[in-house]
């Protein structure tokens, strides 16, 4: 392995997330990167779709941002999302039918390292047990009426260092 492939595999950040699906469709919680126990904030919004999707009804696009506890700074990138209550997530290479400025954002051409990540819910929490998990470790969501997702995630490509960027999209 050369040492370009060397630094990139020390890039990739494996470890455990805690995220609440809210109601309204937005996406909040918690990514713990292991085994050096950071924590970065998680948020997700759905993007809406122009034209109607034809992945099925639980296919969704959204825009995550990965917030930096320790230096406040963020970072966001799009992913697709699937499943109802057990959600699982992953980077996308591209999208048709969405606005330029997302498919921009997944189809990068300025020579920025791309933001990858992958989720899969391993564990779901509904009802009690839901706002239990909620109370302990996310009590600004407590009442919400939130589904609680916790399973694996990697993200690649982050890079909190880098020079300051826009994070606000306008979407």
């Amino acid at each position: 392995m050369d040492q370009i492939e060397e630094e990139e595999k020390k890039k990739i950040m494996e470890g455990v997330a805690s995220i609440a699906l809210l109601p309204n469709g937005s996406i909040s919680g918690h990514f713990i990167h292991l085994p050096h126990s950071t924590c970065y904030g998680l948020h997700a919004s759905e993007l809406e779709c122009e034209r109607e999707c034809s992945r099925g009804e639980d296919y969704r696009l959204i825009k995550l941002t990965i917030t930096d506890f320790n230096t406040k700074k963020e970072r966001v990138t799009v992913a697709e999302c699937k499943g109802h209550d057990a959600a699982r997530f992953n980077s996308i290479d591209h999208v048709h039918g969405w606005d330029k400025e997302i498919t921009g954002m997944v189809e990068q051409k300025d020579g920025k390292k791309r933001i990858s990540v992958s989720f899969e819910c391993e564990t779901l929490k509904a009802e009690d047990a839901a706002e239990d998990h909620i109370r302990q470790f996310m009590p600004k969501l407590a009442g919400m009426d939130a589904v609680v997702n916790i399973g694996k995630m990697t993200i690649s490509g982050l890079d909190f260092g880098a020079d300051e960027e826009e994070t606000e999209l306008k979407i």
